[in-house]
């Protein structure tokens, strides 16, 4: 999968920490895009969490009334590497 095409944006930011940045030679737009990148991926995992919440619910709930499936397995000796 090819790197998507860059579109040109205006940022309004703070002019003092732009020529900070600047000084140092620090790509302003790479990490624009980077701290955008972050802030997107927590967003889309904040939603699926929202989104299926009533699904993890019910599961808690089964195991609550069932007990988990694997839990022989899980107190068996070997459980250590269930651990991890």
């Amino acid at each position: 999968m090819g790197a998507a095409p860059k579109r040109k944006t205006s940022l309004t930011l703070d002019g003092e920490m732009l020529d900070r940045a600047k000084a140092l030679g620090i790509n302003v737009s790479a990490v624009a895009e980077a701290a955008l990148a972050r802030a997107v991926a927590e967003a889309r995992q904040a939603r699926w969490l929202e989104e299926n919440a009533a699904a993890f619910g019910a599961q808690s709930d089964w195991h609550a009334r069932n007990g988990h499936p694997l839990a022989e397995i899980m107190a068996a000796p070997g459980r250590a590497s269930w651990e991890s």
